[in-house]
């Protein structure tokens, strides 16, 4: 495994070794203590996993104080674009984004901070995403800003969404609780 930066302060790509032979495929998706060695979160509490159609977009979601989490996000069947935005306040990327494809066979695993929105459109059917956090999910502190309001392009016209999903504020709206520590 090996840790890749961004351009956002504490979202990191993991790149896993991918071990292929006349079976298929092996891919080691989470070490602790290679985590704990590089200063990263690795008391997971909760795995979730969810399965896509093609051109459906999921987010972009996160969880409020005092149950924020971090997140490990990687595509265990088919193909993902993988979205991620700062809304940290007083972050010198609060708003900008970061995007990268997580496939079956690409070994990449995004770890993705709290103070960060995530979301992602699946690029095929049937698209497995797993995602791993640090705290259980509480619903009353569950939570997202709209799809379509920090300017990234989706390259879809009419994508498959949840009502909720389609209803949170867009960015300029929220106020965010999320403070930019340098990490």
């Amino acid at each position: 495994m090996k840790i890749i930066k961004t351009n956002l302060n504490g979202l990191f790509v993991i790149q896993s070794n991918v071990f292929t032979d006349q079976r298929g495929a092996f891919i080691k998706t989470f070490h602790k203590k290679f985590f704990e060695d590089n200063g990263l979160e690795s008391d997971f509490r909760e795995s979730f996993f969810s399965i896509s159609k093609k051109n459906v977009i999921r987010g972009m979601h996160f969880q409020l104080p005092p149950d924020d989490h971090v997140k490990l996000v990687y595509c265990a069947k088919g193909e993902i674009l993988d979205v991620v935005v700062d809304i940290r306040k007083n972050s010198p990327t609060y708003g900008k984004f970061f995007s990268i494809d997580l496939t079956e066979n690409n070994g990449k695993i995004m770890y993705i901070p709290k103070g960060f929105a995530h979301g992602f459109k699946s690029l095929t059917d049937n698209s497995v995403v797993v995602y791993m956090t640090t705290k259980e999910y509480s619903p009353e502190n569950d939570a997202g800003i709209r799809w379509d309001s920090f300017g990234f392009n989706w390259k879809v016209e009419n994508p498959i969404m949840s009502q909720r999903d389609k209803s949170f504020l867009p960015l300029k709206e929220f106020n965010s609780p999320f403070i930019y520590e340098e990490i």
